[in-house]
């Protein structure tokens, strides 16, 4: 029964190219904030990305699915906010989640970045 498993398997795979492999990302990224290139500086943008991200992550996801011209990537860990949720009978204490923002700084050749004219 295993041996063909393994067989259905081994067909399955041989049946799509090696060579052509998506990577689709598991990752979201929030776009909070952009602006345009001006002649002093490059265009920039604001993301929302999980804690774990790395900037060669955020670099990469751009590079590779969107084809935008990334130099250089900053990254700021934020805190959860937390709160105290007062009731009848009791106090109960939450923490929204924790997040990152990674500023994106583009090249040159980006000078529009799509959001609108400002």
């Amino acid at each position: 029964m295993f041996a063909s498993m393994r067989l259905m398997a081994s067909s399955i795979s041989n049946r799509f190219n090696p060579g052509y492999r998506m990577w689709m990302p598991t990752m979201p990224m929030v776009l909070l904030h952009a602006e345009h290139a001006s002649e002093s500086s490059p265009a920039t943008a604001v993301f929302r990305v999980l804690p774990k991200m790395t900037k060669h992550e955020v670099k990469e996801y751009l590079t590779k699915i969107y084809d935008l011209p990334v130099v250089q990537v900053r990254t700021q860990n934020y805190l959860g906010k937390r709160m105290r949720i007062i009731g009848k009978r009791q106090i109960v204490y939450a923490k929204r989640p924790d997040y990152k923002k990674a500023f994106v700084t583009f090249d040159n050749t980006l000078a529009d970045t799509g959001i609108g004219s400002l």
